[in-house]
């Protein structure tokens, strides 16, 4: 027995809905994303989503805030174009999709815009120390908790935590240790 897709206006389109943030680890998570909607054949919804440095609430109460609103939301937009072109060189994704720009708590946001039949939300699962965790929510830990559809959590890349060592050691002025460098040499075949 075959099953026919039935009206093209009934037929659910599949999409990735990637949060973006701009930093250096989600462009990783945007390249994955990106992949995962290559091999699904899905559209790709590339979200930032950003709120007031003072809070929603303050920016509400506040009346010198929302003359602001329209330059907050400027910014977040050159964010998101900013890392759609580091990932993909240029705005356009090479994929069907929209990109957006929304405001609100980035987790209650994606959570909200990933809410069809056959989304995927693709969030980065940030290796974070307990006092930064205790002080950040996590939004993939809010994604995983409160989607609707299944969440893909990227693990950062064990580059990032080699580089957040090197940066830490030249904060502290701390001299290179170059013991572990000599052993890798050693252990290297000689041609190499």
């Amino acid at each position: 027995m075959s099953v026919s897709p039935g009206p093209a206006s009934a037929r659910v389109v599949a999409r990735v809905v990637v949060g973006v943030s701009g930093s250096p680890g989600c462009l990783a998570v945007l390249d994955r994303a990106a992949d995962e909607a290559r091999l699904r054949g899905a559209e790709l919804w590339p979200v930032l989503a950003w709120e007031p440095p003072v809070g929603d609430l303050a920016a509400h109460r506040v009346p010198a805030t929302t003359a602001m609103v329209p330059e907050w939301e400027r910014l977040a937009r050159e964010r998101l174009v900013a890392a759609l072109r580091e990932v993909f060189g240029g705005v356009g994704t090479g994929l069907p999709g929209q990109a957006l720009v929304v405001r609100g708590a980035p987790g209650p946001a994606l959570t909200r815009i990933a809410d069809r039949d056959g989304d995927v939300l693709v969030v980065g699962a940030g290796g974070r120390g307990r006092l930064r965790r205790a002080l950040w929510p996590s939004v993939g830990r809010y994604c995983l908790a409160h989607a609707a559809c299944p969440v893909l959590a990227v693990p950062p890349s064990p580059l990032r935590t080699a580089l957040t060592a090197a940066h830490r050691r030249n904060a502290l002025r701390r001299r290179l240790d170059t013991g572990h460098l000599e052993r890798e040499f050693e252990t290297a075949p000689p041609d190499a």
